[in-house]
């Protein structure tokens, strides 16, 4: 006769006698069956799925960097769709997903742009020395408007591929112009809190803050040319710096 072979509790474990008849038992106590039904009627809940990896950089912003690239290498003329898509690395479909239309793409990547020339330039000031001192926070600045890094390199002629545009683009020109002229502003604030500032006959803080600015951005592009070095262009910086900040106020 063949023997029967013994079972465990689905609970505990412990073994069970074999069934005289009927089905074999599947717990060996009341109390293990107990604890088997409100464990089917509360389940454990799930282990916790692990973190997700950190996010990619945002798709939208790798498209707008492949637009600076064409447009700061190439020109505003050359950056099709497809050429930005393939810029980019990524499908026209992904592009076109993404942005409603070119114009929309151009005027985003402009706006991209200027955001993260202000996140640059804050960082700088950051790591200011002096912030008090006015000659060396209006010097760093106006030097937002020189190429001293590839950042402000490709900045600056980026906006030069957008200049011309803008001209006949209402939209493109509302973002390129800033037509509330922070920069102008933020100078004219620093060169009027100056105490015996020479203030010359007739021109006042926001005057000035319109040749700096205006002045220090052709200066810029003439050094993109090659027009003129970054020494000189900083030579011009100082001797206008000196010109308003030092010597006795007006009577």
């Amino acid at each position: 006769m063949r023997d029967e072979k013994k079972s465990g509790c689905r609970v505990c474990g412990t073994g069970l006698p074999p069934a005289s008849r009927g089905r074999p038992p599947l717990y060996c106590s009341r109390s293990c069956q107990a604890r088997a039904y409100r464990a089917r009627r509360n389940p454990s809940p799930p282990a916790a799925a692990p973190a997700p990896a950190a996010a990619p950089p945002s798709r939208r912003r790798h498209i707008a960097e492949a637009v600076w690239r064409i447009a700061a290498g190439r020109g505003l003329d050359a950056a099709s769709m497809r050429k930005i898509a393939a810029e980019a690395g990524v499908s026209l479909r992904v592009v076109q997903y993404h942005f409603d239309s070119k114009h929309d793409l151009l005027v985003t990547a402009l706006g991209m742009l200027h955001e993260e020339n202000e996140r640059h330039a804050r960082a700088r000031a950051a790591a200011l020395r002096d912030p008090a001192d006015p000659r060396a926070l209006l010097r760093l600045i106006l030097e937002e408007f020189l190429p001293l890094d590839d950042q402000r390199r490709t900045a600056l002629r980026v906006f030069a591929a957008y200049y011309a545009r803008s001209l006949t683009d209402p939209r493109l020109a509302e973002v390129f112009l800033h037509g509330t002229r922070p920069v102008e502003r933020l100078v004219a604030g620093v060169i009027a809190q100056v105490p015996g500032r020479r203030t010359g006959a007739a021109a006042g803080p926001a005057a000035e803050a319109d040749l700096l600015v205006s002045g220090v951005t052709g200066l810029g592009m003439d050094v993109l040319h090659g027009r003129r070095t970054l020494a000189g262009v900083r030579r011009t910086l100082d001797y206008h710096l000196d010109r308003i900040l030092t010597g006795p106020a007006d009577a």
